[in-house]
């Protein structure tokens, strides 16, 4: 080694020309020195790390993706960076087969590390605990494109973990890690049949916008999330300001064709790195599927005419049971193991459902492929509830219930852009008895977190701003039964329920689930699917909307994609059965109810001067206590001087607003107030009437006519009405008690003054 070395390394040009001179002098400690540090590093970088990188300008920001520096063990590790956000993708799957299993075991693990934003985590143990709502749903994102790429057959365990490693506020994680995620199976040597792209579209200012930054979704009526391959979609997920089919679709596609660069660069870092492809054997399943065939098919094709589920699902059982006997004999060796038998009885059903839909038109329950199953919408059906919607749909169930609360009720949430509050809650929960099973009762679980979420995105662009309606809301929908799109029957039972509960919704919002049969170029479109539908077909395509347009959409595909083609009838179709539904609802409520609910909390709002608010609160909280106390209302002051004042009594708030106003304004001349006599002196009474403040009613005052004493018409610790009437040269208050009807609180003089002018014109 010598000079040359050096002039073959990468190191920047002049580092490589004074190495050079000095190794070319005389030898000297220096030289000698330098040397073996370059050579050092230089064996480091070239022989310790074997790193890829690729590169490209996407959306007007750079995406980097780069593999092996870190996480070299993984089958898979790819470092992608996306303006200042970077995200490291890990993907491990077991050499052997797990037995026992009739699934794919696929895990998606994303994490976001507070560090990534410079943040510390709050509560007492001061690290990241159990996942955040965010981090399942992004979880369920990544799980949801990449899941159909693997071979049919595929029962290795396998593991994929995203972590945020740097959040510059700007790009968020999501689509990064969707991305990287592809990028790490691509070149693992893992069976997949990849990769994906994935790509997040915004409409702002009346156009489309490839990859919006955090900021501008802000100001977007669009937040449409797309994921799939290079020839079709596998995935779309998307929240919407009731923006028409037609923009959706555009939408979609624009997304689409928004990641195929990203899918390029994937292929030419896979070209540089990836590991050889793993055998995979196929198993011949021809045998035992003839076997479950020649048993089964003609009792399961009558087992799916039976159109009621529960007993449909005993006639299958009953066929299931028949095959497990002739194939697997007491006395003899079975010639294929469950596991195999169990996987071709499944085929078998979805092939019967397949071939009759696609062959005759016929779906399980009778309909025809446009047709929505029976509903039936009820509302206010609990007593003390603010608000409640019992939603049915064919067998399908909803018990919706709307609860409104105050600004101390809005969730906290800890996220890497901050802590932030939301005021609009929805929880979704699914128990086992609505599908007639015994199960685990627990907290929610990821499915019960994303079918929660997509309902909460269905409903918000209908709500009421917080100026509106000053309310915190909860929504929680129990599923009561379940045979298909119980997260389309909580969309409409939200919005029911809200509307009962009287909160003003722009309009209500229905939604409804589509699904797909399709083979080869063949296809047929179900609207409002049922749950052996979805088990058994190729699409779960949900769309919520209003009569003007769509609010929301998810799609998620079991097979290698579906086309523009496809998906423009889906969409089509479920307008369609959108608009049915939303008349069905309107049989039970149009609109909101006209006012709140008898248990409901009233909220009204008022502002204060910025430098008041720490004398209503007073030291130590000790001013804001006593009027919560002695009033009975719920405070709420925000830093702009947003006072909320709420309770279901509404003495109860007018009592606290008056308190709240008479330590943050001054009375105003010409008002009327209520007050209380605190003494009785012969020149008059004096009166507390705003706060600690008191006035003088002058026994000229007390009343019309002359006032021989001041008791003959007041005593102390008497409540009166009185009008300001001004204030003397001393400052003192000048109050009137003559001027007020004692009774209503009518101002007598503005009556007069009134009478006076109309008779004059």
């Amino acid at each position: 080694m010598g000079p040359s070395v050096f002039r073959r390394s990468n190191a920047p040009r002049q580092d490589r020309q004074a190495l050079s001179r000095a190794f070319d002098a005389p030898r000297q400690p220096l030289a000698i020195l330098l040397w073996h540090v370059f050579a050092f590093h230089l064996k480091k970088d070239e022989y310790m790390f074997e790193i890829h990188r690729e590169e490209l300008d996407w959306a007007g920001r750079k995406l980097t993706l780069e593999t092996g520096r870190i996480a070299r063990q993984a089958d898979g590790a790819v470092l992608a960076t996306y303006g200042e956000t970077t995200v490291l993708a890990t993907v491990v799957s077991a050499r052997t087969p797990k037995p026992g299993i009739d699934f794919f075991p696929l895990t998606v693990n994303y994490q976001e590390k507070t560090f990534a934003a410079g943040r510390i985590p709050g509560g007492y143990f001061k690290r990241e605990g159990r996942p955040s709502e965010k981090e399942t749903l992004v979880s369920r994102l990544i799980d949801r494109p990449i899941r159909p790429l693997f071979p049919e057959g595929y029962r290795n365990d396998t593991q994929v973990v995203v972590t945020v490693l740097s959040h510059d506020l700007e790009n968020d994680p999501d689509i990064l890690a969707l991305v990287a995620t592809s990028a790490a199976l691509t070149i693992s040597g893992i069976p997949f049949m990849g990769p994906v792209g994935g790509a997040r579209v915004g409409y702002i200012n009346g156009a489309l916008k490839l990859n919006p930054t955090v900021d501008e979704l802000k100001e977007s009526a669009l937040d449409l999330v797309v994921a799939g391959t290079g020839d079709a979609v596998l995935m779309v997920e998307s929240e919407a300001k009731e923006l028409s089919e037609t923009l959706m679709l555009e939408a979609v596609m624009t997304g689409h064709r928004g990641f195929q660069p990203v899918i390029d660069a994937i292929i030419r870092l896979a070209e540089k790195a990836a590991k050889e492809p793993r055998d995979l054997a196929v198993a011949d399943k021809a045998d035992v599927e003839a076997a479950v065939r020649d048993i089964a098919e003609g009792e399961l094709r009558e087992a799916y005419k039976i159109t009621a589920k529960q007993e449909r699902y005993k006639a299958v059982d009953a066929v299931k049971a028949k095959v497990t006997l002739a194939l697997f004999p007491e006395d003899a060796e079975p010639r294929f193991s469950k596991e195999k038998v169990a996987e071709a009885f499944h085929d078998l059903q979805a092939k019967v459902v397949r071939w009759n839909i696609l062959d005759l038109g016929v779906r399980i329950d009778g309909r025809d492929l446009k047709t929505v199953r029976p509903i039936v919408a009820e509302v206010g059906i609990l007593p003390r509830a603010h608000g409640s919607a019992l939603f049915t749909r064919g067998e399908t169930q909803a018990l919706v219930v709307a609860t409104l609360g105050t600004g101390e009720d809005e969730q906290y949430v800890d996220s890497l852009e901050g802590t932030y509050k939301e005021r609009f809650l929805l929880h979704y929960n699914f128990p086992p008895y609505s599908v007639g099973e015994t199960g685990r009762m627990g907290s929610p679980g990821r499915r019960e977190i994303g079918h929660g979420k997509l309902a909460w995105r269905a409903v918000r662009p209908m709500l009421p701003t917080a100026a509106e309606f000053p309310y915190t809301i909860r929504v929680v929908s129990e599923i009561t039964e379940s045979n298909g799109s119980s997260s389309m029957a909580t969309v409409c039972g939200s919005s029911l329920a809200l509307m009962d509960a009287g909160v003003p919704l722009k309009r209500p919002t229905a939604g409804i689930a589509m699904g797909l049969i399709l083979e080869g170029e063949r296809f047929a479109v179900l609207s409002d699917i049922l749950g052996d539908e979805d088990h058994l077909g190729d699409m779960d395509f949900k769309v919520a909307g209003t009569e003007e347009g769509v609010t929301s959409l998810q799609m998620d595909i079991k097979v290698a994609g579906i086309t523009e083609e496809i998906m423009k009838v889906a969409l089509d179709q479920a307008k369609g059965g959108r608009l049915h539904i939303l008349g069905e609802m309107s049989k039970a409520l149009t609109g909101a109810r006209a006012e709140l609910g008898e248990f409901a909390p009233r909220i009204e709002t008022l502002k204060i001067p910025t430098d008041k608010i720490r004398e209503v609160i007073g030291t130590g909280g000790k001013v804001i206590r006593e009027i919560v106390e002695k009033t009975g209302a719920k405070i709420n002051i925000e830093d702009d001087g947003t006072v909320k004042v709420a309770s279901s009594d509404g003495n109860s708030i007018k009592a606290a607003i008056a308190w709240i106003k008479s330590i943050a304004n001054d009375p105003e001349v010409g008002q009327i107030y209520e007050g209380t006599v605190v003494k009785v002196v012969d020149f008059g009474a004096f009166v507390n009437f705003f706060g600690s403040k008191d006035g003088l009613v002058h026994i000229s005052q007390l009343a019309k006519g002359r006032v021989a004493k001041s008791s003959d018409v007041v005593k102390e610790g008497e409540k009166v009405k009185v009008k300001l009437l001004g204030f003397d040269d001393r400052g003192k208050v000048r109050l009137s008690m003559r001027y007020v009807d004692q009774e209503t609180g009518e101002d007598l003089e503005a009556k007069e003054k009134a009478e006076q002018q109309a008779a004059v014109d």
